[in-house]
Parts: structure tokens; sequence; C-alpha cells
């Protein structure tokens, strides 16, 4: 079996935080097949801190090790399977030594992004006060700027109880995506898969 591990970002300072970071995570890959051979996740906070801890542990993997990297792109990606190129553009991230374009999986443009792309689990979870005509329209998901996804789903559920916030909510949200209608909208998401199941 591949000793593999993931670091995500997401979960602030907080260890609850990273806990609920963590289990969406899990309950989303689960749902995508991987139960049985999944990796090991790490929620680490701010995206600093996410390709410094991902740095460290590909500089101690061992042969056959995968070490992956869950970020946000942050903005449109030109090539979805050159993400180290994209990484030195906007971060301006050197590419470790060893490290190749499978150890980056992008949410495109951000983790809203695949949250916004599931409209059937957001009226599930919100109910009747979800404001569907808030949200952007499902074509080219991922070339849509970050800020306005996460303000179009404040806007969507500003009426509802429980309203969207980046965090515990958003994590729990996560939890209960159906891959099957992320694959329909997200490419970057279909890579992700596609990577995870032949690395794992």
């Amino acid at each position: 079996m591949v000793n593999a591990r993931g670091y995500i970002e997401g979960g602030g300072d907080s260890k609850e935080l990273h806990t609920r970071c963590r289990e969406g995570f899990r309950r989303l890959l689960e749902k995508c097949g991987f139960s049985g051979r999944m990796p090991r996740l790490v929620a680490c906070g701010g995206r600093g801190a996410t390709f410094d801890d991902f740095s460290t542990a590909q500089a101690h993997a061992g042969d056959g090790d995968y070490v992956a990297m869950l970020v946000d792109s942050e903005e449109p990606v030109a090539d979805i399977e050159e993400t180290w190129r994209h990484l030195k553009s906007r971060d301006g991230w050197e590419q470790p030594d060893g490290a190749v374009n499978e150890q980056v999986l992008l949410m495109t443009t951000c983790m809203e992004t695949w949250i916004a792309s599931d409209r059937q689990t957001l009226q599930e979870h919100f109910g009747s006060c979800l404001q569907d005509n808030a949200l952007p329209s499902l074509t080219n998901m991922e070339s849509r700027p970050r800020e306005a996804i996460q303000d179009a789903l404040i806007r969507a559920t500003q009426k509802c109880k429980n309203a969207y916030t980046k965090g515990r909510k958003s994590f729990e949200i996560v939890g209960k995506l159906n891959p099957a209608v992320l694959r329909q909208h997200l490419p970057s998401f279909v890579r992700c898969e596609r990577v995870l199941d032949e690395k794992l």
C-alpha cells in the first residue's frame, strides 16, 4: 500500500477547524471511491503554511511515497495539468526538488467553486431560504473569480439562519458534495480524481 499524505489549505489556526477540514475532505474522497486507500489528510491552515508543510514532507519522502498538496488556484488556470507553472506565476512558489505536477491538486479557483457547483446539495443543506438566482451560472465555473463565487454564496444564503461562512459550515458542506455533479462542471476536480486514482 502506498504511503500517501495530502496537505490541505484550510482550517485556519483552530484545532477544531483543522479536524472539520480533514473530516469534510475525507467524506468527499470516500464518495469518490477512495475508501481503503485514503491518504493521510493534514489540514494546514493558511496557503503559505500548506506549501511549507508540503515542501518539508516532499524533502523527506521515501521511494514510492506520494505527497500531495490540495490548494485553491486563487485565479483561473491556463493549463490545469501545469500546476507548478501556475503556482510559480501566481505565488512565486518554486517547485521543490523531485516534485511533479501530479502532486498539486487545485481547487479552481477556490473551494467555494466546488460548493457552488452542487446546487442539489446546497438546496438540501440550506432549504427553502436558499436564493438560487444569486448563484452564478454553472457554465465555465472554473473561470470565475474566487471573490465572485464567495460573494454569491453569501448572498444566496443571507436569509438563512445557517448562512454560508468559511470554516466550520463550509467544511460540513464539502463532506456532503456529490462527486458526480462536480465532475460535470469542474475539469480540475476531474483531474484531482484521476491523479489520486493513479497514485493511491
